[in-house]
């Protein structure tokens, strides 16, 4: 019996489509591209796709590594590569793709939301620093903005190198970040940008990272919802942004394994209204995004909240405590270069900075202080309170003027404003009429007005020794 038109189209389109599969060229993932910066010193995995059963060989730099692809997928595994002269990556299969100006180097994550997204042309000092900016060995890619309900495997970018002219649509974070640290190791860096502004940390979890948690098992139904809906059916509509699992689906997920030595982080709010949350959610989605990159427990630097009308203390506490929970980890403090009026402060020179410094001290081991000083302990004497820092580098200073934005509270638990002393390596707290005192808390505002620093002129960060 004779088919009619449309079966004819569709037994076509079948064939047309099943003979695509089976001479599927062979593509690496856009990571690999020309102008990438690979991770020296460590295992490289290569990955892209390919027709089932198709042979895949990689060549670099006197290397040479074959596979065979299963699933449409396939990866190697190359040996550590050494900082020198720009390489070709050969790939091929059925074709053969050639990937140029490949540099190694180190290579960093920088994600979070809208203050890392925040580009180098919005900031203060891009007028004065953009003419600088010829960098060549300093490359980002930026993924775009993707949600899904599932796991992506490929990410959508390309990788820039830095110019004056191309510096204006980078992360200025990211950028600063970069070229404070390139100044230092004096290697190529290389930056995979992965933000979205106004977007929570569950949103940037996996569905497994919010297992083994009481007080996430919220998120890990929503996310496990949102999978079984794709599977059953696509979506109509695409998943917001805040939606559990999505960012990392679309935004993490496509460039893992790609090798890096750490990550940079600045978010927290748009989770502010959930801070006691967020001590939880927090270390659980570094402790996810180390468990699938099978890299151990490599660094992460992250930033604290800068001052703003709408940023409770207790987000910066959230963030503060983390360090205490998940090692390897650094918080940069940024009371100084805050807005009052805008939660997207333009000073971001001095936050990539201060990110550099802590990767100059405990990723590349330089001798330097990286962090203000941290609350450490309290220790009642008398009528005052002695608070105790780690990090007090050369020494505890109070900028321009006495101490302030220090409260403390007897056994009422009344917060009064304080009088502060330095006194060697501790603040001396007192009030008067409170007697014995019971707790101190420093910069406990939205908005804090602090001035205690180290000699380093890195600030203290806010805290207050009555956590709840």
């Amino acid at each position: 019996m004779p088919m009619t038109p449309r079966k004819s189209i569709v037994v076509s389109f079948i064939t047309a489509v099943s003979a695509g599969l089976l001479h599927a060229e062979v593509k690496p993932n856009p990571l690999f591209t020309d102008g990438a910066v690979l991770q020296q010193g460590q295992a490289i995995p290569v990955w892209g796709t390919a027709a089932d059963g198709e042979e895949v060989t990689v060549e670099i730099a006197g290397q040479k590594a074959t596979t065979t692809a299963k699933d449409g997928k396939w990866r190697v595994d190359l040996k550590p590569l050494k900082v020198g002269k720009p390489l070709t990556m050969t790939i091929s299969g059925e074709n053969t793709v050639k990937v140029e100006n490949l540099l190694v180097g180190e290579v960093w994550i920088c994600s979070g939301q809208s203050n890392m997204e925040w580009k180098f042309k919005q900031t203060t000092s891009a007028d004065e620093e953009r003419p600088k900016a010829k960098y060549p060995n300093i490359r980002m890619f930026t993924v775009k903005r993707t949600t899904s309900p599932t796991p992506l495997i490929e990410p959508s970018g390309s990788w820039i190198e830095c110019s004056p002219d191309t510096v204006n649509g980078f992360s200025a974070v990211g950028y600063h970040f970069a070229r404070a640290l390139y100044e230092k190791i004096d290697v190529p860096v290389g930056m995979i940008h992965s933000s979205w502004g106004g977007t929570p940390a569950q949103a940037w979890t996996s569905l497994e990272g919010f297992e083994g948690h009481d007080e996430l098992k919220g998120y890990a139904t929503q996310s496990k919802s949102n999978a079984k809906k794709f599977a059953d059916a696509a979506p109509e509509k695409p998943l917001g942004s805040g939606t559990p699992s999505v960012l990392y689906n679309g935004m993490i997920a496509p460039i893992l394994p790609y090798a890096i030595k750490g990550a940079i982080w600045y978010q927290g709010e748009s989770n502010a209204s959930k801070s006691k949350e967020y001590r939880t959610l927090f270390p659980a989605m570094i402790a996810d995004w180390r468990t699938k990159w099978s890299q151990g427990p490599f660094p992460f630097f992250f930033v604290q909240i800068a001052p703003f009308k709408g940023q409770p203390p207790e987000i910066r506490e959230a963030q503060f405590l983390t360090l205490a929970k998940s090692e390897n980890t650094a918080m940069v403090v940024t009371t100084d270069v805050g807005n009052a009026n805008d939660i997207h402060p333009q000073r971001k020179k001095p936050v990539g900075e201060r990110l550099a410094l802590a990767a100059r001290a405990l990723t590349y081991g330089e001798d330097i202080e990286y962090s203000g000083p941290l609350y450490e302990s309290m220790a009642a004497a008398g009528d005052n309170a002695v608070i105790s820092f780690g990090h007090v580098g050369g020494g505890l200073v109070a900028k321009d003027g006495d101490l302030k934005g220090f409260t403390i509270a007897g056994a009422d638990g009344k917060f009064v404003p304080a009088n502060a002393e330095i006194k060697g390596d501790t603040v001396v707290v007192s009030a008067d009429g409170v007697k014995a005192p019971k707790a101190v808390r420093y910069g406990w505002e939205n908005v804090p007005d602090v001035n205690l620093f180290n000699k380093e002129d890195l600030p203290a960060s806010p805290f207050r020794t009555d956590v709840d």
